[in-house]
């Protein structure tokens, strides 16, 4: 399933599967392919970015996404809060808590967002930007995309802790490379964790 999952830069993903899904697309590439699903965090301009949401929708793309963020965006839009569930495209979506515990980039009384989704059988955790928080512990997942860069989001050290909290098949970092991080964060992660750790080459 690591396969079909497209690291875009950031906390930008496309994942192939019955349906095409981004996750946060952001800055992407000309000509990339059109959306089923789009999914988007948090309102923050890195992960709410209306010119690309814009460039890969059609005329059945569906987005699901926070009120905040549902302000900026166009189309068919659906609004889901922390605890919400749903079934988009047949792709089951549960939408979990992303939020900071230590830094106030991303308080939890905002309602920011990540997102598992179930594509081929295989659950597939978007964590958004937070820090390691308890409700990662009752995660059942089998691929963790997980922030690694400190400052808005957990470091590496923190990343690790939470991946052994979670124990997916397999971990991959990100939130680096853009802004804030590097890929010796991800380095750093793959060290500590002790898990399976896959660092996607960017698509971009």
């Amino acid at each position: 399933m690591v396969e079909n999952i497209h690291w875009l830069g950031h906390d930008s993903f496309r994942i192939d599967g019955p349906a095409t899904i981004y996750v946060d697309p952001w800055q992407l590439p000309a000509g990339v392919p059109q959306a089923d699903l789009v999914l988007v965090t948090h309102d923050h301009y890195d992960h709410c970015s209306p010119e690309d949401v814009a460039k890969i929708s059609k005329a059945d793309t569906v987005i699901v996404t926070i009120a905040a963020a549902a302000k900026k965006l166009k189309g068919d839009v659906r609004v889901v809060k922390p605890g919400d569930s749903l079934t988009v495209k047949g792709i089951p979506i549960e939408v979990v808590p992303a939020y900071n515990v230590n830094k106030k980039f991303h308080p939890r009384d905002a309602g920011h967002v990540g997102f598992i989704i179930t594509v081929d059988g295989q659950r597939i955790y978007h964590a958004g930007d937070t820090d390691f928080i308890p409700e990662m512990k009752d995660f059942k997942v089998d691929i963790a995309l997980l922030p690694v860069s400190g400052t808005y989001v957990m470091t590496a050290d923190e990343a690790a802790n939470a991946a052994k909290a979670i124990n997916p098949k397999v971990a991959i970092p990100m939130h680096y490379g853009e802004i804030v991080g590097s890929r010796a964060d991800a380095e750093r992660f793959r060290e500590l964790y002790g898990g399976e750790v896959v660092i996607l080459p960017l698509e971009r």
